[in-house]
């Protein structure tokens, strides 16, 4: 019998696409690191988001640990839905904390690395090995502004949360003083695959980026981007990954899985997006200006634009504004950072070398 592999059980939340990217950032560098580790992602994001991060092999374990929140887009979010399904959640969480524990000793995993449904570090526990999670915010600091109907499940969470045995605060964080042994890290986000040049030879784009933007609103996307506004611009060219987007002579649409939203950042004088921790950690990393609308009724959006307006080169719109066509702003100058310092951009290399240094 051959020797043991180390391995590592990675446990991805099951909300959007950015959790599952920043996680992928960090197994990426772990495989670099540590050839020889064994990772099982846990996470219902979908293998082809995963892959198009990481390149060695893994396995992928369709699991979720937690509900994160039920939304129809990456803005219309639906609360009692989400109610729903977190108690559910909880209401069977013995047996699955059993099931993954076991699947965990079946595998003699090493480490539990989640980001960051909190039933990670019972299974963790209940296997007999560490838990750390990685973060910009708890689900108690979300679901805890949503009211008293969401306290008693914002407490199960934070039983779990202070058991964790490391936290990796990600920037633009909340404070998460939740967790008893918190570490700050820089940015996570992936590079781009493609050479500026190899790019617009393969677009066939021809406008400068100070002419060229990226719409980009995470895994979910929106219900109804007003592109009948692109015809205000005809000689400026736009990105898309929407594959319902209709033919426009200034639109691109970017072919399913031939792109990720960081590789064609370097082309675009701003990105537009929606406030979105791993959208805005990959435009700070590349110094690309970010346009972002507001979002009601989620937590994490302010911090995130705070420090948007910190660190980056920026522009706040009014969402009403942005789905009534009313596009000004791309006749004005994005903002500076109000600070001159600058934010850390290796967060996932940070974690990995921890996790590297930990495995047997």
């Amino acid at each position: 019998m051959g020797a043991k592999r180390p391995t590592i059980y990675c446990a991805v939340t099951g909300h959007g696409f950015g959790h599952g990217v920043r996680m992928a950032c960090v197994v990426a560098e772990i495989q670099r690191l540590r050839p020889d580790c064994l990772v099982i992602l846990a996470t219902r994001a979908p293998r082809w988001l995963l892959e198009s991060y990481i390149p060695g092999d893994f396995i992928h374990r369709p699991v979720s640990l937690d509900a994160g929140v039920i939304q129809s887009d990456s803005l219309q979010m639906d609360l009692d839905a989400t109610r729903r399904e977190l108690t559910a959640v909880y209401q069977g969480k013995n047996a699955l904390i059993a099931q993954e524990a076991d699947y965990l000793r079946q595998n003699q995993a090493d480490l539990v690395l989640a980001d960051i449904p909190a039933l990670a570090v019972s299974l963790a526990h209940q296997a007999g090995i560490p838990a750390w999670l990685m973060g910009n915010f708890g689900w108690n600091f979300i679901y805890r502004d949503w009211g008293p109907s969401f306290w008693d499940l914002a407490e199960q969470i934070e039983a779990d949360y202070q058991a964790c045995d490391q936290l990796f605060r990600l920037p633009l964080a909340e404070p998460m003083t939740i967790f008893p042994r918190r570490r700050d890290v820089g940015l996570t986000g992936g590079a781009p695959r493609y050479s500026e040049a190899e790019l617009r030879e393969k677009l066939a784009l021809k406008t400068p980026p100070e002419r060229t933007v990226l719409l980009t609103f995470g895994g979910l996307g929106l219900a109804s981007i007003p592109y009948e506004t692109l015809a205000k611009f005809p000689d400026w060219r736009f990105l898309t990954f929407d594959a319902q987007a209709p033919k426009l002579p200034n639109l691109i649409s970017l072919p399913p899985g031939s792109f990720r939203p960081v590789d064609v950042m370097p082309l675009c004088g701003r990105v537009i997006s929606k406030p979105g921790y791993s959208t805005f950690a990959e435009a700070l990393r590349l110094g690309v200006p970010l346009v972002s609308l507001t979002r009601e009724g989620f937590a994490e959006a302010p911090i995130l634009l705070a420090g948007l307006q910190d660190y980056g080169r920026h522009q706040i719109i009014d969402t009403a504004d942005f789905f009534l066509g009313r596009w000004h702003f791309l006749k004005e100058e994005p903002s500076p950072p109000r600070l001159t310092e600058k934010l850390d951009p290796n967060g996932a290399e940070t974690i990995a070398q921890a996790v590297a240094e930990f495995l047997p």
